[in-house]
């Protein structure tokens, strides 16, 4: 990612984090409704999920510049979301419900720039922890 990129996502992400437990709630919902059967891997509080997305977002973010100073916390994720039941192909679901939760509590402020930033730092995010989960090549882009 170029530094315009890393700067868009940050500036985006510390608009959202102000309402963080929104943001969570809006992702959740976007992504049972993207992929209903994803719901029964979550069996605990809802609220304490969203926390921990927040908080593993914003890690994520402050490390755009210096991606591996989070590959390895991203590694070990990875690997215990397999023991939760997650596939590899629940990455992609999950990045729509970002796209679309961004877009939906950003309004206009998150514009086609944006999304690319974002699209960028997710595919990133997401390809070191499928890696690391099912040892595959990244998906295409």
């Amino acid at each position: 990612m170029n530094q315009r990129q890393v700067e868009l996502v940050r500036h985006s992400f510390a608009r959202a984090s102000r309402i963080g437990a929104h943001v969570a709630a809006t992702f959740y919902s976007e992504l049972f409704v993207i992929e209903p059967s994803l719901r029964a891997l979550f069996k605990g509080d809802m609220i304490v999920q969203g926390e921990k997305l927040m908080a593993m977002l914003g890690q994520v973010v402050a490390s755009l510049d210096q991606p591996e100073a989070i590959v390895p916390a991203a590694r070990e994720l990875a690997i215990r979301h397999v023991g939760y039941g997650v596939e590899s192909h629940h990455y992609a679901f999950v990045g729509t419900a970002l796209m679309r939760t961004l877009r939906h509590e950003l309004g206009p402020d998150f514009t086609q720039e944006t999304r690319a930033a974002w699209i960028d730092a997710y595919q990133m995010l997401s390809d070191v922890m499928r890696e690391a989960a099912y040892g595959a090549a990244p998906l295409s882009r």
